[in-house]
């Protein structure tokens, strides 16, 4: 992506700390954010090749060396928010490897600003397919 352009997806010290240790645990992990279901709308993290992404994943970018993901649907939902993986004291999702640690990643989001909606837009799709 564009030097100018935003991430769409960034992640608090706190988070990236705890993917370290999720790392550290079980290897390569990858997180998609889910959009209901089981667990609410948390982002869940799995370690790789034990989640399937479908055709419709859309890769958001990458928070402490592990890739992002989003349902399709979600994205259209969310594509106008650069989304902020937080940790939060309390139970991870049933699946996720948070579940068992005390903490439990939490997504926030903040509206992207008119320009860096152009800048976004400006850029290749690249969020808008699985890399």
């Amino acid at each position: 992506m564009k030097e100018d352009c935003p991430a769409r997806v960034i992640a608090t010290p706190a988070a990236l700390d705890l993917i370290a240790r999720l790392r550290g645990v079980h290897g390569a992990v990858l997180f998609h954010q889910s959009g209901g279901c089981c667990d609410g709308s948390a982002p869940m993290c799995y370690p790789q090749g034990e989640f399937l992404l479908g055709d419709g994943d859309v890769l958001l970018g990458e928070i402490g060396a592990s890739p992002f993901y989003i349902g399709a649907a979600q994205f259209v939902y969310w594509k106008h928010t650069q989304l902020v993986i937080d940790v939060v004291p309390g139970q991870g999702g049933m699946f996720s490897l948070d579940n068992g640690t005390g903490l439990r990643f939490l997504t926030r989001s903040r509206l992207f600003s008119d320009d860096e909606l152009a800048h976004l837009a400006a850029a290749a799709p690249a969020a808008d397919s699985r890399a």
